[in-house]
C-alpha cells in the first residue's frame, strides 16, 4: 500500500480471533489501532476536517478547535499538520500524558480543562470553554464531533462496511459508545445490510449517554457526562454497562495471556462479550471493535500503582480465566 498522505494509511481488514471469550462460537476483534494516528478516530478526524473544508470557510485562515479525551485530538493534530491547519485540542486530566504530548508534537495547541461539570465529568466544561473561545474569535471553527453527522457517516461507509465484507455473516456486534460516532455508523450499516445482526452498545458505568446515573470515571474513551447529539438508539438492540475495574482486568489479562496490549475501551467491549457468553448460542459469529492499543495507557491501566489507588482489588486479578467452560 502506497499513500500520498499519512492520514490515508487506514487499514480496515485486520481482525484477531478471541474465541476463548465465547466458547463454542467464533469471536473476531477488529483492530483499529494499526494506523499512523493509533486509533479508530483517524477516520473520524479525516471526515470532520473534510466537512469543515466543505462548509465554505476559508482555509488555512480558519483555525479549528475540538473537544477530545485523547485519540481524536491526536488524529486531528496529524491531519491538520499534514494540511497546514491550526488546531486547538481541548482536553481534561483523564487524557493520558502521552496523548497530550502527541497532540503537542504534531503542532496542536492543547488546553486542559480541570473543572468538573454537573455530572462529575469534564465534557460540558470543555464545551463551555469552546463556546467562550468561539464568541471571541470569528475565525475559529468548532468541528463538534458530538453533533456532526460526518463522523457516523465515515464509520458507516468504512468501519461498518468492513465488518461485513471481511467477516460475512455476523450474529452479534459489540461496539463501544463514546462520542457514539463509530457505534452510530456501524449500527446504521449493519441494520441496513445485515438486519438479523444483534447490535449491542457497550458503555462504561457512570456514563450518562444512555440515561444512567452519573459517576466519576477514570479511563478516557467510552462514556460521557453529556449525551451526544448524534446518538440515535433506534438501531441498537441492547445497551450493556461495564465497570472500569472489570475493563482494566480484561486489558491486563489479555496482555499477559495473549500478548495483546489493548486500550481501556477495548477491554470494556470485551468484558461485555465475555459476560454475554452464556446467552450466545454455540456456532454464533461475534464481532467486536477495538478502538486503540494500550501503549498510551502504560502509566494508567497498566500501572500497578495507578490501578491500586482506584481499584485495589484489581491488582493481580485475571479476567479470561473466569470465562465459562
Amino acid at each position: 500500500m502506497i499513500a500520498e498522505e499519512v492520514y490515508d494509511l487506514v487499514l480496515d481488514d485486520l481482525f484477531i480471533r478471541l474465541d476463548q471469550l465465547v466458547p463454542g462460537s467464533s469471536v473476531f476483534l477488529k483492530l483499529e489501532g494499526l494506523n499512523p494516528a493509533g486509533s479508530v478516530k483517524l477516520k473520524t478526524a479525516v471526515a470532520l476536517v473534510a466537512a469543515a473544508e466543505d462548509s465554505g470557510r476559508c482555509f488555512p485562515r480558519t483555525r479549528l478547535i475540538e473537544s477530545t479525551s485523547g485519540n481524536l485530538g491526536v488524529a486531528l493534530a496529524m491531519v491538520c499538520a499534514a494540511k497546514g491547519y491550526q488546531l486547538t485540542c481541548v482536553t481534561d486530566p483523564n487524557a493520558t500524558a502521552q496523548s497530550r504530548r502527541l497532540m503537542e508534537v504534531l503542532g496542536a495547541e492543547v488546553v486542559v480543562i480541570d473543572v468538573r461539570d454537573v455530572h462529575g465529568g469534564f465534557l460540558q466544561s470543555r464545551i463551555d470553554y469552546i463556546g467562550e473561545r468561539l464568541r471571541r474569535d470569528p475565525d475559529l471553527f468548532w468541528l463538534n464531533q458530538y453533533a456532526n453527522p460526518a463522523g457516523p457517516q465515515a464509520h458507516r461507509d468504512r468501519t461498518g462496511r468492513a465488518l461485513l465484507e471481511e467477516i460475512g455473516h455476523i450474529d452479534y456486534a459489540f461496539i463501544g459508545a463514546g462520542t457514539t460516532g463509530t457505534l452510530m455508523g456501524c449500527a446504521e450499516y449493519l441494520r441496513r445490510h445485515s438486519p438479523a445482526t444483534r447490535i449491542i452498545a457497550v458503555d462504561a458505568v457512570g456514563s450518562v449517554t444512555f440515561g444512567g446515573p452519573a459517576a466519576r470515571r477514570h479511563i478516557p474513551g467510552l462514556g460521557t457526562s453529556r449525551r451526544p447529539e448524534i446518538l440515535d438508539t433506534g438501531n441498537i438492540d441492547e445497551v450493556v454497562l461495564i465497570s472500569e475495574s472489570a475493563a482494566v482486568e480484561m486489558c491486563r489479562t489479555l496482555a499477559e495471556e495473549r500478548g495483546l496490549l489493548l486500550g481501556g475501551s477495548s477491554g470494556t467491549v470485551l468484558c461485555a462479550v465475555q459476560d454475554a457468553a452464556k446467552e450466545i448460542p454455540d456456532g454464533s459469529v461475534v464481532v467486536a471493535i477495538s478502538p486503540d492499543f494500550g501503549d498510551r495507557y502504560l502509566e494508567t491501566i497498566y500501572n500497578d500503582d495507578w490501578v491500586a489507588e482506584r481499584w485495589p482489588e484489581n491488582v493481580g486479578n485475571k479476567k479470561i480465566s473466569q470465562a465459562p467452560a
